[in-house]
């Protein structure tokens, strides 16, 4: 194992002060359920509000689970015990809501009446077009 120096230690200190100082970090967190929204605030003075049915883990929480959520890490995690779902504060603000999986299920989901009704057209007429294999 490396040894670890005093210059070692004074850089990672700085760097950790930089990160508070620059990064986005929670100062405080609260459920609305009049508003239905998980509301950070922030410790630059802004806040961020996003609708618990869009996070991985909160989806069917009730507003007693949703409200028993708690910051974690110098601002730097959001943490619901209860329901053992963890999120950055970073990630959150870049808009991630789950795992990468999660995320792409999220995407591809659309219950558009046009989309339905695409659907319906493309099924009644055999389906999707089959893709030509050019041989040569």
């Amino acid at each position: 194992m490396a040894e670890l120096t005093d210059k070692d230690i004074d850089a990672a200190i700085e760097r950790g002060r930089l990160a508070t100082v620059g990064e986005p970090r929670a100062a405080s967190v609260r459920y609305d359920s009049r508003l239905d929204r998980v509301v950070v605030e922030l410790t630059n003075g802004c806040t961020f509000a996003f609708p618990p049915r869009l996070a991985q883990g909160l989806e069917g929480a009730s507003d007693e689970e949703l409200s028993q959520v708690e910051v974690l890490g110098a601002g730097y995690g959001l943490h619901w015990e209860a329901l053992d779902v963890d999120f950055t504060v970073p990630g959150l603000l870049a808009g991630i809501f789950g795992t990468g999986a999660y995320m792409a299920r999220r995407a591809g989901r659309s219950t558009s009446p046009a989309k339905a009704e695409a659907a319906r057209r493309n099924g009644s007429k055999g389906g999707r077009p089959r893709k030509s294999v050019s041989r040569m």
